[in-house]
């Protein structure tokens, strides 16, 4: 796990060994004060010697100088150096999830992929900040300064010997409770992330229904499992500060009460026992010392904390996409003739259930065909196969004469636009979303994009125009007017396949006519794929495929489905009737 984070490292690996090396520096000029406070005592005013006093205390200005200007500095490029590394770490997780094919988005919820690229790098980040500056501090400063401990009275310096081993039982016993709360803790963030993000993205769904009651209980009942799990949690990381604080008070109370009966007994003589300065100077390395474990266990609890995210993390990192480019791939796509050969289809490896079950089927280059059939029937399952979107699980898929896996993916993604059922549009300018489907596309080819999908006309109409801003979603357009920007944007991308996903369901009949005859006279190379629940959609196609629960129930004109197929004739009478009746 350490290894793979280590990777986001790359340019701020310099600055992180300059931080634990000023550190280090800081510490030892730390460790050199209490020894000149202890001579300057010893020897300056217990000897009334001023020009030794003077002497010292310049020492000591300058080592406090040094140890101020080390501290700075080291603080300062330690952030510098976590937050480089927090901004790597989070570019290499977005990296990576662009290269994960829809299998690899349905094993990771939108809701927990958010979550780890926010709360958990933050917590890595705070983690190894403190890893760096504390963790270093604090071992240097504990090992340093029990040396010279020992060097001006062993007996006495033992009590660090016996309390510090005490510490460390402490210490494991809150790690051990705490971290497996906090596992979960993190876990339910994911929850309470998926609610927040289904609740705003479905807020009109909400208020139309007066959910909003609901929705806040919902919520509600999710934030409370995550107080009461941080409330467990915090029981015991609360114990941390106050027994650090009981053993480092207990401690310079042993050190005085011994300390001061050895002063008595030597007589404040060095050369006997223990003097004033010395005592000061186990005094201050015992605060030293203790502060320094105190550091340390504040490092270990925020390793606890972030331990459950840097592996959420690395989960994420390590995630390899299960679609991927041939050693040799085909760079070019010739045509738009699509050819499924026994092709089976799932989700998930362990399925029961087949979603595309043995499919065998034709089309032709240029060819327009109508898809249809019932709800869960694997109309969308089954065009999501051609660019490569889930890749075939049995059998074999061909386009333009080559099976889809020898493509380049970006080749075989560039001849085919996908109008999917869920319409998205980003928050920018109509023309930055339009040339989403060509960055190189002129102004002309926009407006004649947008001329052939029917959008042209409410575009022109709006103040700005093409440089009217969309906001986040499409929010500030019709259900109708983006799915034709939409189909615009796919048009820009002159594919050699058009698959339109139930994507004019919004529009009326008479434009989604339009639409369909402006593809039949301007793109007559290019196969197109209508999949729709309207018979009115696919009834002038050249054939018709009726899917029934992941099968092709019957293929024809619509003319041979109303004779040879009961399941396309009941639909289309059902619609008419509702016609009629509308009428």
């Amino acid at each position: 796990m350490l290894q793979i984070l280590a990777k986001s490292l790359r340019e701020y690996k310099k600055a992180s060994i300059v931080t634990v090396f000023l550190a280090i520096l800081e510490v030892l000029f730390e460790i050199v004060i209490p020894l000149c406070m202890s001579n300057l005592i010893d020897f300056g005013i217990e000897e009334g010697a001023m020009k030794v006093v003077i002497r010292y205390g310049c020492f000591l200005l300058i080592f406090a100088v040094l140890q101020l200007i080390t501290g700075c500095a080291s603080a300062q490029i330690g952030a510098k150096a976590s937050a480089g590394f927090s901004a790597n770490l989070r570019q290499d997780i977005y990296d990576n999830v662009q290269t994960f094919s829809f299998s690899n988005i349905d094993k990771f919820s939108t809701s927990s992929i958010v979550t780890r690229l926010t709360t958990d790098v933050t917590n890595v980040q705070n983690a190894y900040q403190m890893i760096i500056r504390m963790a270093v501090r604090g071992p240097v400063m504990i090992l340093f300064s029990m040396i010279v401990s020992f060097q001006i009275h062993a007996g006495i310096s033992m009590i660090f010997l016996i309390l510090i081993p005490i510490l460390a039982i402490c210490l494991y016993f809150i790690i051990s409770k705490s971290h497996p709360i906090l596992v979960r803790v993190f876990g339910t963030y994911d929850g309470l992330n998926n609610i927040v993000q289904e609740n705003l993205k479905g807020i009109r769904v909400v208020k139309s229904f007066c959910s909003e009651q609901y929705e806040v209980e919902k919520f509600k009942k999710v934030s409370e499992t995550i107080f009461r799990d941080f409330v467990k949690a915090e029981r015991f990381i609360a114990f941390n500060s106050p027994v650090m604080q009981f053993f480092m008070y207990g401690c310079m109370i042993l050190i005085s009460w011994i300390g001061a009966k050895a002063v008595v007994a030597s007589g404040n003589n060095a050369a006997v026992g223990l003097t004033t300065g010395n005592l000061t100077a186990l005094i201050t390395y015992s605060i030293q010392i203790l502060m320094s474990l105190m550091m340390l266990s504040m490092v270990f609890v925020m390793i606890v904390i972030s331990r459950s995210s840097a592996g959420r993390i690395v989960e994420i990192l390590q995630e390899q996409t299960t679609i991927h480019n041939p050693k040799n791939p085909v760079m070019e796509v010739k045509n738009g003739e699509i050819c499924f050969r026994n092709v089976d289809f799932v989700y998930a490896s362990k399925a029961d259930k087949k979603v595309i079950d043995n499919i065998s089927l034709t089309i032709h280059s240029g060819e327009t065909i109508g898809i249809i059939g019932g709800t869960g029937s694997s109309k969308t399952s089954l065009v999501q196969l051609i660019p490569r979107l889930y890749d075939v699980t049995g059998g074999a898929l061909f386009v333009g004469g080559v099976n889809v896996k020898d493509y380049d993916l970006d080749t075989l993604r560039n001849a085919v636009a996908v109008v999917l059922q869920k319409n998205e549009l980003f928050s920018g300018t109509i023309q930055e979303n339009l040339r989403w489907g060509n960055p190189d596309a002129t102004d002309d080819e926009i407006k004649e994009a947008c001329r052939l999908a029917c959008a042209s006309e409410f575009v022109e109409a709006m103040p700005k125009q093409y440089d009217t801003y969309i906001e986040q979603g499409g929010a500030n357009v019709s259900g109708g007017q983006k799915q034709r920007l939409c189909i615009a944007r796919a048009l820009l991308k002159k594919p050699k396949i058009l698959i339109l996903d139930d994507s004019t369901s919004a529009v009326d009949t008479k434009t989604d006519a339009y639409i369909r005859q402006s593809f039949a006279e301007y793109i007559p190379d290019t196969t197109k794929i209508l999949i729709a629940q309207r018979v009115s959609s696919v009834q002038n196609a050249d054939r018709i495929i009726v899917m029934e629960d992941g099968r092709v129930e019957a293929v024809g004109t619509h003319e041979e489905l109303l004779k040879n197929c009961s399941i396309y004739r009941e639909v289309y009478e059902s619609q008419q009737k509702g016609d009629d009746t509308n009428e």
